[in-house]
């Protein structure tokens, strides 16, 4: 995934100044907007692994789940869509490689990356002070935040199961 990505937005990089230069402003604006949703969450990734290295409390308040997040999770069926869902670094949830106290760390550091993009999904939404097209940069931003949405909602679905294993191996000592 990680390949994918980086090519991904080198190919929209590329695209963008194409387009740009060629005049043909519609496909300059959607592969620029799509080269900063790639690069903007490669660079998060990049910030957390380097601030954080997958060392996240995992007891902390933020990590919690909420009392209505078991119902929400039923009405939005993650179980039936979670394991077609891709990962980005899959080494750092390999069972055979980490602790599981180890990947609910790495699944809490996941949660605040993802949470973090949503957030800057909406920041392409300021150029349409400048080139107009609101509704395309709406459109993208809200798709763009849905989508990791969805990595939000499957870590914290997947986290208390997780939790259930480390505090039982803990328990066993």
């Amino acid at each position: 995934m990680a390949r994918i990505m980086k090519i991904g937005a080198a190919v929209s990089v590329a695209l963008t100044v194409l387009f740009g230069l060629v005049g043909i402003t519609p496909l300059a604006i959607t592969a620029g907007t799509f080269a900063y949703h790639l690069l903007m969450r490669l660079a998060v990734g990049l910030v957390f692994d380097k601030a954080l290295n997958n060392h996240v409390d995992y007891r902390r308040g933020w990590f919690r789940l909420r009392s209505f997040e078991p119902r929400l999770y039923d009405w939005l069926r993650v179980a039936q869509w979670k394991t077609g869902m891709p990962t980005y670094d899959p080494e750092a949830f390999d069972r055979h490689k980490h602790t599981w106290d180890e990947i609910a760390q790495a699944m809490c550091q996941a949660e605040l990356v993802h949470e973090v993009i949503v957030v800057l999904s909406f920041m392409p939404l300021v150029a349409s002070i400048w080139l107009g097209e609101m509704p395309v940069f709406l459109i993208t931003s809200l798709l763009a935040a849905g989508f990791d949405l969805m990595f939000v909602v499957m870590q914290r679905y997947n986290r208390p199961r997780i939790l259930k294993i480390v505090d039982r191996l803990n328990a066993r000592g």
